[in-house]
This record gives C-alpha cells, structure tokens and sequence, in this order.
C-alpha cells in the first residue's frame, strides 16, 4: 500500500494516512496535514512517538507482558496503543473510543488490527461513552489522549469527568492522561490539580527538559486510586525515554505550585 488520503465529512478534516520515512513498517496517521499517530504495522509492540512509549510504560508495570488487561482509550487515533496491548497481552479486552465516527473505520480499512485483537470501537463523546465502555471497577488502564493545550474539550477537563472514569478502574487500576502544553505548562498544571483533586496519588511523566516548563511538549499525568508503588518510579527511569523524567506525588505538587 502506498498510504490513503480520504475527507471524513462528519469530522470536517482530511485524513491521511503515509509510509513513515523512518522506520521499517511505520504509518502515520496525519489530520489536516498535522501528525496524528504513528503506527509500526510490522512491529505493534515498538512505540516511536515518546509520549506514547511512556504510557506504554505504564501498561507494563500495570501487569507484565503475555497478561491480559481490560483497556479504555478515550481517543483512538490509529490505535497505537490498543496495537500494543493486544500484541503484548493476548487476550486482552479493550474499548477504544473516537468521536471521530469515520476515522476507526479508515484507520482499519488502512491498517488492520492483529489478528486475534479484540477491540470494541465505539464512535461517541469520551465522557458519554464512559457508562457504557465498561462494568465500574473491573478496568486495568484508562487512557486520555484528547487533549491539545487550551483547546481541550472543556466537560474533558472537570473534576467530575475524572471522577467518572476512576469509578471505571479496579482498585490497582490507573488513569493515565496526556497532556500536550505551551511553554509554561499552565493547561498541564491546572489539569494535574484537577486530577489531584480526585485520585489518592497523582505522578507525572516527561522528557525530564519539559518539567522545567521553557518548552512545549506532552507529559503524561499518572493517577491512581490508592498509592502508586515507590518501585514504578526507578523502573519509569530506567525505561525512558531518556532523559526521563518522573515525578512522584510529592515532585509533582512542588511542580504545579509554581504554575
């Protein structure tokens, strides 16, 4: 396949998706001319975007490989990380949510999910899905990936929106958000209150240049509904991206309070 270009009326954007030109068996997905996702179809379980591995962290220190996890992505794009789970933990059950209604199917007809992947696509709002993409307690990972600075979905960045997805997780379970900010990280921070507000335990994750808050970038916020283990800090370390940087609770406050 030499890639598929395609307008997708209901969202009033055109979708592209090309051969990457640096990695062996990679796609991206672009919107409008913007890089959306990247997708190894060769190799789901290699990550390239950094933000994106570093959620993939998460997953690993969630459970270890070849266990099954219950997944939520709010937000589809490509479907990178529902490739991910599903090549690295068969038997997985995930829900991938997309307000986007052509986008899953475009993706799809492009670049097929795993065999064996069993992936719910549902074409709704993130916070009106969150009733009916899974039973309370019983998910593993809750994954936000909506958010593009000031121009976030406002009912996506209330207090109450996050406390309707915790009420998804199991009690091990975490909610990881992404978050892409300006210099100065204001929108990051009001969001790691906002989620301090809500879960006993919040953590950040980011290339350790973008905790100084001169650069613009994405950082991953990290909640949980009881403590985060102290040992994921050294094993978030040691994964990377490097350099990378991990706040725990305690960091994160220190962080926000200068916000």
């Amino acid at each position: 396949m030499n890639g598929m270009r395609r307008y997708l009326k209901a969202a009033g954007v055109h979708a592209e998706i090309a051969p990457d030109k640096f990695t062996a068996g990679g796609w991206v997905l672009s919107l409008d001319g913007a890089e959306q996702s990247h997708v190894n179809f060769a190799h789901p379980e290699e990550i390239f975007y950094e933000y994106l591995r570093r959620i993939g962290n998460v997953v690993e220190v969630v459970a270890p490989a070849g266990s099954p996890i219950t997944a939520v992505h709010l937000g589809a794009g490509a479907l990178t990380l529902a490739r991910y789970i599903a090549a690295t933990r068969p038997g997985s059950a995930q829900v991938a949510v997309e307000v986007a209604p052509e986008l899953p199917g475009f993706v799809l007809e492009a670049l097929p999910l795993p065999a064996g992947s069993d992936v719910r696509i549902v074409a709704d709002d993130a916070r009106a899905a969150l009733p009916h993409v899974a039973a309370p307690g019983t998910v593993d990972v809750v994954v936000l990936d909506v958010f593009t600075g000031v121009a976030a979905p406002a009912h996506l960045t209330e207090a109450s929106f996050y406390g309707e997805a915790a009420q998804l997780l199991s009690p091990g379970g975490v909610m990881v958000v992404n978050v892409g900010d300006d210099a100065g990280l204001t929108f990051f921070a009001d969001q790691a209150r906002v989620m301090r507000s809500v879960f006993a335990d919040v953590w950040c994750l980011a290339d350790r240049q973008l905790l100084t808050g001169l650069h613009a970038g994405n950082l991953v916020l990290l909640g949980g509904r009881r403590p985060l283990p102290r040992e994921w800090a050294a094993s978030f370390e040691a994964a990377g991206p490097h350099p990378a940087g991990v706040l725990d609770g305690e960091g994160l406050g220190e962080l926000i309070a200068t916000r």
